[in-house]
Protein backbone atom coordinates (compact mmCIF):
# COMPACT_ATOMS: atom_id res chain seq x y z
CA UNK A 1 0.00 0.00 0.00
CA UNK A 2 2.79 2.44 1.12
CA UNK A 3 4.73 1.78 -2.71
CA UNK A 4 0.94 2.27 -4.32
CA UNK A 5 0.15 5.67 -2.67
CA UNK A 6 3.78 7.29 -3.10
CA UNK A 7 3.63 6.43 -7.30
CA UNK A 8 -0.02 7.51 -6.73
CA UNK A 9 1.27 10.78 -5.27
CA UNK A 10 4.13 11.11 -7.78
CA UNK A 11 2.36 10.94 -10.84
CA UNK A 12 -0.10 13.86 -9.12
CA UNK A 13 3.31 15.95 -9.26
CA UNK A 14 4.22 14.86 -12.55
CA UNK A 15 1.57 15.37 -14.89
CA UNK A 16 -0.52 18.65 -15.78
CA UNK A 17 -3.74 19.83 -16.04
CA UNK A 18 -5.94 21.83 -13.24
CA UNK A 19 -7.54 19.92 -10.42
CA UNK A 20 -11.64 20.54 -9.97
CA UNK A 21 -11.58 17.95 -6.36
CA UNK A 22 -14.65 16.86 -5.83
CA UNK A 23 -13.93 14.38 -2.96
CA UNK A 24 -15.06 13.81 -0.62
CA UNK A 25 -18.55 14.27 -1.23
CA UNK A 26 -21.36 12.40 -2.53
CA UNK A 27 -22.88 14.48 -4.59
CA UNK A 28 -20.98 15.73 -7.75
CA UNK A 29 -20.54 18.98 -9.50
CA UNK A 30 -21.37 20.10 -13.16
CA UNK A 31 -17.93 20.13 -14.66
CA UNK A 32 -16.40 17.11 -16.39
CA UNK A 33 -12.69 16.25 -17.10
CA UNK A 34 -10.92 17.31 -20.21
CA UNK A 35 -11.50 15.55 -24.28
CA UNK A 36 -8.85 13.39 -23.88
CA UNK A 37 -7.86 13.73 -20.05
CA UNK A 38 -8.17 11.33 -17.19
CA UNK A 39 -9.34 12.58 -13.77
CA UNK A 40 -8.59 10.32 -10.58
CA UNK A 41 -10.01 10.41 -7.36
CA UNK A 42 -8.14 7.96 -5.06
CA UNK A 43 -8.94 7.37 -1.13
CA UNK A 44 -6.42 5.60 0.01
CA UNK A 45 -7.51 4.80 3.41
CA UNK A 46 -10.82 5.70 4.61
CA UNK A 47 -12.59 5.17 7.93
CA UNK A 48 -16.24 3.80 8.60
CA UNK A 49 -18.23 3.08 11.84
CA UNK A 50 -22.26 2.13 12.43
CA UNK A 51 -23.98 -0.60 14.49
CA UNK A 52 -22.40 -3.42 12.43
CA UNK A 53 -19.04 -2.49 13.66
CA UNK A 54 -15.83 -0.95 12.30
CA UNK A 55 -14.72 -1.39 8.53
CA UNK A 56 -11.80 0.21 6.85
CA UNK A 57 -12.11 1.55 2.85
CA UNK A 58 -9.05 1.08 1.24
CA UNK A 59 -8.99 2.00 -1.82
CA UNK A 60 -12.08 4.14 -2.59
CA UNK A 61 -11.69 5.11 -6.72
CA UNK A 62 -13.12 6.95 -9.26
CA UNK A 63 -11.24 7.34 -13.18
CA UNK A 64 -13.13 9.88 -15.17
CA UNK A 65 -12.13 10.16 -18.55
CA UNK A 66 -13.54 12.97 -21.14
CA UNK A 67 -14.47 11.24 -24.21
CA UNK A 68 -15.85 13.80 -26.15
CA UNK A 69 -16.68 17.73 -25.55
CA UNK A 70 -18.73 18.25 -22.24
CA UNK A 71 -18.64 14.52 -21.59
CA UNK A 72 -16.93 11.93 -19.29
CA UNK A 73 -16.78 8.02 -18.77
CA UNK A 74 -16.10 7.02 -15.27
CA UNK A 75 -15.38 3.90 -13.62
CA UNK A 76 -15.57 3.59 -10.02
CA UNK A 77 -15.82 1.62 -6.26
CA UNK A 78 -14.19 0.48 -3.33
CA UNK A 79 -12.54 -2.24 -1.23
CA UNK A 80 -14.57 -2.42 2.41
CA UNK A 81 -11.98 -4.32 5.18
CA UNK A 82 -14.03 -5.59 8.47
CA UNK A 83 -12.10 -7.34 11.57
CA UNK A 84 -14.12 -10.58 11.58
CA UNK A 85 -15.56 -11.37 8.39
CA UNK A 86 -14.56 -11.18 4.72
CA UNK A 87 -13.72 -8.24 2.95
CA UNK A 88 -15.73 -7.08 0.30
CA UNK A 89 -16.26 -4.53 -3.05
CA UNK A 90 -19.18 -2.17 -2.84
CA UNK A 91 -20.68 1.07 -4.35
CA UNK A 92 -19.00 -0.01 -8.20
CA UNK A 93 -20.68 1.77 -11.59
CA UNK A 94 -20.13 3.23 -14.43
CA UNK A 95 -21.27 6.12 -15.06
CA UNK A 96 -21.33 8.82 -18.39
CA UNK A 97 -21.79 12.74 -17.40
CA UNK A 98 -22.40 15.77 -19.97
CA UNK A 99 -22.73 19.15 -19.30
CA UNK A 100 -25.82 20.49 -20.95
CA UNK A 101 -25.23 24.21 -20.31
CA UNK A 102 -21.87 25.38 -19.57
CA UNK A 103 -21.79 28.60 -16.81
CA UNK A 104 -20.00 29.44 -14.02
CA UNK A 105 -17.69 26.38 -13.59
CA UNK A 106 -16.84 26.63 -17.43
CA UNK A 107 -15.76 30.35 -16.85
CA UNK A 108 -18.66 31.66 -18.46
CA UNK A 109 -21.73 33.48 -16.39
CA UNK A 110 -24.73 31.72 -15.20
CA UNK A 111 -25.81 28.23 -13.71
CA UNK A 112 -23.94 25.13 -15.11
CA UNK A 113 -26.12 22.39 -15.93
CA UNK A 114 -25.47 18.56 -15.97
CA UNK A 115 -26.62 15.08 -15.93
CA UNK A 116 -24.83 11.62 -15.03
CA UNK A 117 -26.30 8.43 -16.11
CA UNK A 118 -25.04 5.26 -14.07
CA UNK A 119 -25.50 1.70 -13.35
CA UNK A 120 -25.10 0.18 -10.35
CA UNK A 121 -22.95 -2.86 -10.87
CA UNK A 122 -23.17 -6.10 -8.37
CA UNK A 123 -20.41 -5.96 -5.56
CA UNK A 124 -18.07 -9.23 -4.59
CA UNK A 125 -19.19 -10.79 -0.74
CA UNK A 126 -22.30 -7.53 -1.05
CA UNK A 127 -24.76 -5.97 -2.84
CA UNK A 128 -26.24 -8.39 -5.70
CA UNK A 129 -28.11 -7.30 -8.25
CA UNK A 130 -27.55 -4.02 -10.44
CA UNK A 131 -29.40 -0.90 -10.76
CA UNK A 132 -29.54 2.39 -12.37
CA UNK A 133 -29.71 6.31 -11.81
CA UNK A 134 -30.13 9.72 -13.50
CA UNK A 135 -28.84 12.50 -11.97
CA UNK A 136 -29.67 16.58 -12.77
CA UNK A 137 -26.48 18.76 -12.04
CA UNK A 138 -26.96 22.29 -11.14
CA UNK A 139 -23.71 23.90 -9.94
CA UNK A 140 -23.14 27.95 -9.35
CA UNK A 141 -19.89 29.68 -8.19
CA UNK A 142 -19.84 33.07 -6.87
CA UNK A 143 -16.70 35.15 -5.44
CA UNK A 144 -18.01 33.57 -1.89
CA UNK A 145 -18.27 30.46 -2.93
CA UNK A 146 -19.64 27.61 -5.24
CA UNK A 147 -22.91 25.39 -4.63
CA UNK A 148 -23.49 22.13 -6.40
CA UNK A 149 -27.38 21.02 -6.43
CA UNK A 150 -28.19 17.27 -7.44
CA UNK A 151 -31.61 15.00 -7.68
CA UNK A 152 -31.12 11.73 -8.50
CA UNK A 153 -34.08 9.07 -8.80
CA UNK A 154 -32.71 5.74 -8.58
CA UNK A 155 -33.55 2.13 -9.22
CA UNK A 156 -31.62 0.01 -6.48
CA UNK A 157 -29.59 -3.33 -6.85
CA UNK A 158 -32.72 -5.01 -4.92
CA UNK A 159 -34.80 -3.48 -7.89
CA UNK A 160 -36.61 -1.25 -5.11
CA UNK A 161 -37.14 2.95 -6.24
CA UNK A 162 -35.16 5.42 -4.28
CA UNK A 163 -34.34 9.48 -4.59
CA UNK A 164 -31.14 11.03 -3.76
CA UNK A 165 -30.55 15.23 -3.07
CA UNK A 166 -27.90 16.59 -2.39
CA UNK A 167 -26.33 20.09 -1.46
CA UNK A 168 -22.72 21.31 -1.66
CA UNK A 169 -21.25 24.32 -0.31
CA UNK A 170 -17.70 25.26 -0.64
CA UNK A 171 -15.82 28.46 0.34
CA UNK A 172 -13.95 30.94 -2.15
CA UNK A 173 -12.55 29.17 -4.96
CA UNK A 174 -9.33 31.05 -5.04
CA UNK A 175 -8.39 30.16 -1.24
CA UNK A 176 -5.56 27.21 -0.94
CA UNK A 177 -7.59 25.48 1.65
CA UNK A 178 -11.50 25.48 1.20
CA UNK A 179 -13.74 24.90 3.67
CA UNK A 180 -16.63 22.58 2.57
CA UNK A 181 -20.22 21.02 3.58
CA UNK A 182 -22.56 18.85 1.99
CA UNK A 183 -25.89 17.97 3.44
CA UNK A 184 -27.68 14.93 1.53
CA UNK A 185 -30.94 12.91 2.13
CA UNK A 186 -31.63 9.64 0.40
CA UNK A 187 -34.42 7.47 0.88
CA UNK A 188 -35.11 3.94 -1.05
CA UNK A 189 -38.89 3.85 -0.77
CA UNK A 190 -40.60 1.57 1.83
CA UNK A 191 -36.93 0.36 3.11
CA UNK A 192 -34.19 2.70 4.17
CA UNK A 193 -33.67 6.64 5.16
CA UNK A 194 -30.56 7.98 5.32
CA UNK A 195 -29.90 11.72 6.26
CA UNK A 196 -26.11 12.74 6.02
CA UNK A 197 -24.03 16.15 6.49
CA UNK A 198 -20.49 16.16 5.99
CA UNK A 199 -18.08 18.95 6.72
CA UNK A 200 -14.28 19.13 5.58
CA UNK A 201 -11.94 21.09 3.66
CA UNK A 202 -10.09 20.70 0.10
CA UNK A 203 -6.52 21.55 -0.40
CA UNK A 204 -5.10 22.86 -3.69
CA UNK A 205 -1.76 21.83 -3.60
CA UNK A 206 -0.81 22.95 -7.01
CA UNK A 207 -3.74 23.35 -10.29
CA UNK A 208 -2.12 19.73 -10.79
CA UNK A 209 -2.82 17.94 -7.61
CA UNK A 210 -5.59 18.80 -4.76
CA UNK A 211 -5.97 16.90 -1.29
CA UNK A 212 -9.15 16.61 1.00
CA UNK A 213 -10.32 15.48 4.10
CA UNK A 214 -13.87 15.41 5.51
CA UNK A 215 -15.93 13.76 8.33
CA UNK A 216 -19.86 12.39 7.65
CA UNK A 217 -21.62 11.82 10.12
CA UNK A 218 -25.30 9.79 9.22
CA UNK A 219 -28.31 8.40 10.25
CA UNK A 220 -29.67 5.82 8.50
CA UNK A 221 -32.96 4.76 9.89
CA UNK A 222 -31.93 7.08 12.89
CA UNK A 223 -29.19 4.66 13.65
CA UNK A 224 -25.89 6.50 13.24
CA UNK A 225 -23.05 5.82 10.53
CA UNK A 226 -19.65 7.98 10.87
CA UNK A 227 -16.96 7.74 8.12
CA UNK A 228 -13.84 9.60 7.87
CA UNK A 229 -12.77 10.78 4.36
CA UNK A 230 -9.34 10.88 3.35
CA UNK A 231 -7.83 11.16 -0.40
CA UNK A 232 -6.33 12.92 -3.61
CA UNK A 233 -7.58 14.25 -7.51
CA UNK A 234 -5.36 14.57 -9.91
CA UNK A 235 -5.67 14.97 -13.53
CA UNK A 236 -3.56 12.55 -15.85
Amino acid sequence: MRKFTALVMGLALIWPGEVLAYRPFDSTDAAVADKGAFEVELSPLSYHHDDDGTAWISPEARLNYGFADDWEAVVEGRAEHFPHRRSQVSEAQLDVKGVLQEGSLQEKTGWSLGTEVSVLLPGINTQDGAGFELAGIASQRWEWGTIHINIAPELTRDQRLGLFTGLIIEGPDDWPVRPVAEVNYQRTFSTDEETSVLVGAIWKLTDKLALDLGFRHAWVNRRPDEQIRAGVTFDL
